[in-house]
């Protein structure tokens, strides 16, 4: 199964200059918590703003340019990377825009942090058709911890 997994801006914003915008520490454990133990595969420039692979997961990076990533799986392509595991394995597309792009014609579900605040960046997710999802669960929040705008965690299956 394949799922996607991102937290956008009200405006669609998913990053600027290949970092993350906010810090919402709720939303750092939930992807955490979803993830752990799943393949994640991510594109290069998402890995390397990472700098490291993530912990207890399959590190899949999609590049067309860079061979070996020490501690990570490196393929050409999505097709690739995806063919690397059982159609029953849940796995986790975490980026960037261009991998989300791609994902979404063949993901199966979709983990959505909706951010109600808009910021200013050069990344975002790309258009979705809502119609072609079906909302199952949704968790929203006035604010975080130590963040000041409302948020929610939406999880869609395809119809």
């Amino acid at each position: 199964m394949v799922s996607i997994i991102v937290a956008v801006a009200q405006n669609g914003v998913i990053g600027d200059k290949n970092a993350l915008l906010w810090h919402i520490s709720e939303d750092m454990r939930f992807f955490r918590r979803t993830t752990s133990g799943h393949p994640v595969i991510m594109g290069r420039k998402t890995y390397d703003s990472l700098g490291r692979p993530l912990p207890n997961r399959t590190n899949v990076v999609i590049s067309r340019t860079t061979k070996e990533i020490e501690g990570c799986t490196v393929v050409g392509s999505l097709e690739e990377a995806i063919a690397l595991f059982p159609k029953e394995e849940e796995i986790f597309i975490t980026g960037g825009a261009q991998i989300y792009a791609l994902a979404l014609e063949v993901a199966d579900r979709l983990y959505l942090t909706r951010v109600f605040h808009s910021y200013e960046g050069d990344t975002s997710f790309p258009e979705w058709n809502q119609e072609e999802w079906k909302l199952t669960s949704e968790d929203a929040y006035p604010c975080g911890e130590k963040f000041p705008y409302p948020f929610s965690f939406e999880t869609y299956e395809r119809r």
